[in-house]
């Protein structure tokens, strides 16, 4: 059976403030993309969210991101490179305490939001994420979008790159993301979702918004956790993967 990891963006609560059923959507992913503090997520959220991943079986990734609480870290950050490199080892190093509290581990790294999109052709702050990973633990690997600069400078630096396709998101005719400020660009509905999947998954290929097909190669696939419906689309994905015959499974 051939297999394909689903990712999440989970533990994005913080304090009082509760966003996703991170429980609920470990029951269809794979891989847990787990917030370290900086867009989203405190010490207690990240813990519960770890001990909730071990008991489903689930592997824990970083989800490093800008410094940017209020931003949801989805805004560009014109950051100094060197600051952006300690800040992604702070977040690492935050999220391997916590995971090692709830008798887990970190083996991967995936960045969020706005600094994921500016990494895929921003040359210095890409460098500065490698840079930040390859020092914290050579073995760890990024995930990111095919084609972009991280993964590109992820595998210069013998970094092992994962290249992930987006389940809820749409997508350009050059292989980007659509802007959340575009109408279109965040499908919503179990059928189209599952469908979208199913496309990346067996024939390496996607829908773009304007309509043309594009081929694309993913070892991972992300469901965000805080989309309305994220839980009902995750559980449409699976069970569309497992009826035509793909299985679900970590991509270390």
């Amino acid at each position: 059976m051939a297999i394909i990891d689903l990712n999440s963006d989970v533990g994005e609560s913080f304090g009082r403030w509760t966003l996703g059923d991170d429980a609920a959507m470990f029951e269809s992913v794979s891989s847990a993309n787990v917030a370290c503090g900086f867009h989203a997520g405190d010490p207690s959220v990240i813990r519960s969210t770890c001990e909730k991943a071990v008991k489903a079986g689930v592997v824990i990734g970083a989800h490093v991101g800008y410094r940017d609480l209020a931003g949801f870290g989805r805004r560009f950050m014109d950051i100094d490179p060197m600051e952006l490199a300690d800040d992604v080892v702070y977040q690492i190093g935050a999220l391997q305490a916590l995971a090692a509290a709830a008798g887990s581990r970190v083996q991967y790294v995936k960045p969020h939001g706005g600094l994921y999109n500016a990494i895929v052709k921003h040359t210095a702050q890409a460098s500065a994420v490698v840079d930040a990973v390859k020092s914290v633990d050579p073995n760890l690997p990024i995930l990111g979008l095919p084609g972009s600069e991280v993964l590109r400078l992820a595998d210069n630096a013998g970094l092992r790159a994962v290249s992930e396709a987006f389940a809820d998101r749409a997508y350009n005719p050059d292989g980007t993301l659509v802007p959340r400020s575009q109408a279109g660009a965040v499908l919503n509905d179990p059928a189209e979702v599952a469908e979208h999947v199913l496309r990346m998954a067996t024939e390496q290929s996607v829908r773009t918004i304007d309509g043309s097909i594009l081929k694309i190669r993913a070892e991972s696939i992300c469901v965000h956790g805080d989309s309305p419906g994220a839980v009902a689309m995750a559980t449409a994905v699976k069970s569309a993967l497992s009826d035509a015959g793909v299985g679900t499974g970590s991509f270390l």
